[in-house]
């Protein structure tokens, strides 16, 4: 058995400020063994993960559409972060990749796919849909994300969205371990999901993030 966190960022990310060392020493110290790297795009953080971190990476993106973000899962290399919704589910089949939908319906972040038609119309594309995450304030959107699942009988996830070494394993998945995609899906399917909410006050970490970040490059 292993111990996923099936959402997580790094420096790589403008809202995070998160090292290598810093998100290896939190999940060693929470027992995380599997982390899924899900920078904003940009997968490099999770392929240097690869080469270093003691423990299962999979390599993510987060990409942008127009609709909003939909993670990549099993990538080779990344996907432009602004990309019209049918390039972003093509390039990540065209990499073998997986079709997540990560915190859906969450009318507070600008970024969440909140577009029920369109999410409707792609259905049948989609392979997991993050019914937790614990940046999420308001249970609502969790719950028509539920709803979502359930209808078209998809793959449910939990994720911390961790950006910062506190959030590392907020929501996990404990599940069998596995080797490639199909053995992954098929863990996930019967994994045990525990999940519990970060502090609002991640969110300043955050915002400070992309404000150096921004300052730096002079934006």
């Amino acid at each position: 058995m292993i111990k996923a966190d099936l959402h997580v960022h790094t420096w790589h990310s403008i809202d995070s400020g998160m090292s290598y060392d810093q998100l290896i020493k939190a999940c060693l110290g929470k027992g995380i063994n599997c982390a899924a790297i899900a920078d904003h795009g940009t997968t490099r953080g999770a392929r240097d993960l690869q080469k270093i971190a003691p423990f299962k990476i999979i390599v993510c993106e987060e990409v942008l559409t127009p609709y909003g973000e939909i993670m990549g899962m099993f990538l080779q290399e990344d996907i432009p972060w602004k990309v019209p919704l049918e390039d972003a589910i093509k390039s990540i089949r065209e990499q073998g990749g997986l079709i997540n939908i990560p915190h859906p319906f969450d009318r507070v972040r600008p970024s969440a796919f909140r577009n029920l038609k369109m999410l409707e119309s792609i259905a049948d594309q989609i392979d997991i849909i993050e019914v937790f995450n614990s940046r999420s304030l308001f249970p609502g959107a969790e719950s028509r994300a539920r709803a979502f699942a359930a209808k078209h009988n998809k793959i449910v996830s939990y994720g911390s969205d961790g950006h910062s070494p506190s959030e590392i394993g907020c929501a996990c998945a404990e599940m069998a371990d596995f080797n490639t995609k199909e053995e992954f899906l098929s863990s996930l399917s019967t994994a045990k999901l525990i999940g519990k909410k970060s502090s609002p006050l991640i969110h300043i970490i955050s915002s400070a993030a992309r404000f150096r970040k921004l300052r730096s490059h002079g934006g």
